[in-house]
């Protein structure tokens, strides 16, 4: 992962920022079969095609969690961190909506805006990110999540 750095001081005015729209990510039925397996959640919505076609979804949909946890890879080509930066970790969510399913096969992408950025003290900054997960072709997101992310410096 290639990501654009700025200094500490420069991330901290950029609060308020929409920093963009990440590249397309497809959630194809194998992926949404193997997060079933890993998350021991084989609701048939997300992984039986023929029962789930008769459903309102008329398919199979990824699971929310699924949409959510792509924030990572999502966000990574339009995400700004700070020089010096020697890991980020998850803090939490301060709220997260999930708006409309995605079904399988479906395109999504995020779009991103640095909400806020507190400085925690010398090695730490605290980074809230408001993201809007769309779906391609849709009017209704996915998901919209209020990320938190904290930054540790070197």
């Amino acid at each position: 992962m290639t990501f654009k750095t700025v200094a500490p001081e420069a991330l901290e005015q950029m609060a308020g920022t929409k920093l963009g729209v990440s590249d397309w990510v497809t959630l194809e039925q194998e992926r949404i079969n193997t997060f079933a397996d890993c998350t021991e959640d084989h609701q048939f919505i997300h992984i039986n095609e023929e029962a789930a076609a008769q459903t309102p979804f008329g398919g199979t949909i990824a699971h929310g969690f699924l949409t959510l946890s792509m924030l990572v890879k999502l966000c990574e080509s339009v995400s700004v961190h700070p020089e010096g930066m020697v890991m980020g970790v998850n803090y939490g969510l301060n709220k997260v909506r999930f708006l409309a399913p995605v079904r399988a096969g479906k395109r999504v992408r995020a779009h991103v805006e640095l909400a806020s950025v507190e400085r925690k003290d010398d090695k730490r900054l605290l980074t809230q990110q408001n993201i809007t997960v769309e779906i391609e072709g849709e009017e209704t997101p996915a998901v919209y999540a209020e990320w938190l992310g904290m930054s540790i410096l070197g």
